[in-house]
């Protein structure tokens, strides 16, 4: 193995991956450095991949990637102890070409990535981790891992490492340290099912895929969400919760947070019979615009979840994972033509972002974290009240309706004041708007 590439890239999660494949297909000398056993290993992600991004990276990669299904209802749930409100949309339209996107197991769907990346011509190392960086004075020129002899030399180091980048700490690129506020700790179970139950319990005809995102007592209240997949012959099963807000409640731990998600009224009957054979545990970057690293020095880039590109609102993360891999390619090989890894060559992976969806969706979001921790009824007493109130105005017990509508009004306000909702009317939309 030479000592000496083109680009490094720590990290082979769908950012790694992206970039590793377009700068490989432009016969530059690129070398993946994993710390897992195969890329995929550690990556939590629900499973949901979407279509326009991915395709942007490899043309109808759905005709020979593992996908699982093509997702044609998406639902939210607002769960209260027995019972939910259910929205959605569904769609046969997304069933068909070229669909919207798809449910997938990552260790799957990664393995599959990295094979093509690797007949690109780039160059994948497993189970290696790197410690720091290589200095020539000033200038970083490769890095270090713990191998014998594992220097490794480049003109560029993108970094994909996931959250909590330790060696963007390193360059000062991100704070030591990222607040408690800032990261989600997620659990998930693949559970295995049949592919007929699956598809009778969640009305699915053969192929077609369903998700359910769950908000309110499913996470005791907490800021975070639980979630349903389904996939070929199994469903993926999990939910993430804010670390500040799990710290506070002592002696809870994120599996027991599943199990009660998993033990609701309208949860149990969808995994039934089923059987648990694959748990994951994970941090996720939560803190969106505002607790963004800086993206770029001189020979230096950060790309998703180390640069914490994740719209939680929307259950956007792999978009911008590999959106953000195919910005740092296009620059680095811009960078590569000229000769100049500077800080204000790479500074145009920043303005590709900016001027992308990433961080216009990202920046219009940056204040719902803040506004949501800070005001945690959002997660508890609202799916409650709403619960309760349809039980009230669905209940057929001879009381008129006008008078019905008292009744919730009276519950509703005698928990939260006239003023207190208004104001909340106002912070909703002031931050989603």
């Amino acid at each position: 193995m030479s000592d000496k590439f083109d680009v490094i890239i720590v990290g082979a999660g769908p950012s790694g991956l992206a970039a590793g494949y377009m700068l490989a297909k432009e016969g530059m000398d690129v070398i993946i450095v994993e710390r897992g056993d195969h890329p995929g290993t550690k990556n939590v992600m629900g499973g949901v991949l979407y279509r326009q991004p991915t395709e942007e990276i490899i043309p109808k990669f759905w005709e020979k990637a593992p996908v699982e299904r093509a997702i044609v209802e998406q639902r939210m749930w607002l769960v209260d102890k027995e019972s939910v409100v259910t929205l959605g949309h569904r769609s046969k339209g997304f069933g068909t070409e070229p669909y919207n996107n798809f449910t997938v197991l990552r260790a799957k769907f990664d393995r599959w990535f990295a094979e093509q990346v690797v007949d690109a011509g780039a160059l994948l190392i497993t189970e290696t981790v790197v410690e720091d960086f290589l200095y020539d004075g000033s200038r970083i020129v490769g890095v270090k891992t713990g191998r014998e002899q594992g220097d490794i030399r480049a003109n560029v180091i993108i970094l994909a490492e996931g959250v909590n980048s330790l060696l963007a700490q390193k360059v000062g690129l991100q704070r030591d340290g990222i607040n408690s506020s800032e990261l989600a700790v997620a659990v998930k179970e693949i559970i295995t099912l049949p592919k007929e139950k699956i598809e009778d319990r969640f009305n699915l005809e053969e192929g077609e895929g369903a998700t359910i995102e769950l908000v309110g007592d499913s996470t005791f209240g907490m800021m975070g969400t639980g979630f349903i997949y389904t996939n070929k012959d199994s469903l993926s099963v999990g939910c993430g919760v804010l670390v500040s807000q799990l710290v506070e409640h002592e002696g809870l731990n994120p599996n027991e947070i599943l199990e009660h998600m998993k033990s609701h009224p309208a949860v149990k009957p969808l995994l039934q019979g089923g059987e648990s054979n694959e748990y994951l545990a994970h941090m996720i970057p939560e803190g969106g615009y505002r607790a963004m690293p800086k993206l770029y020095r001189d020979n230096v880039l950060v790309v998703g979840d180390a640069a914490m590109l994740c719209n939680g609102i929307h259950r956007e993360g792999s978009n911008m994972a590999l959106t953000s891999g195919k910005f740092a390619a296009e620059t680095v090989i811009a960078a590569h033509q000229r000769g100049d890894y500077s800080a204000g060559m790479l500074s145009e992976y920043q303005s590709k972002l900016e001027k992308s969806f990433v961080l216009k969706d990202l920046k219009k979001y940056q204040n719902v974290g803040v506004v949501m921790e800070r005001n945690r009824h959002f997660f508890s007493f609202y799916p409650h009240a709403v619960n309760a109130a349809l039980e009230e105005f669905l209940t057929v017990d001879s009381v008129p309706k006008k008078e019905k509508q008292q009744r919730i009004w009276n519950e509703v306000t005698s928990q939260r004041s006239k003023y207190e909702i208004i104001k909340d009317l106002y912070r909703g939309w002031r931050v989603m708007g």
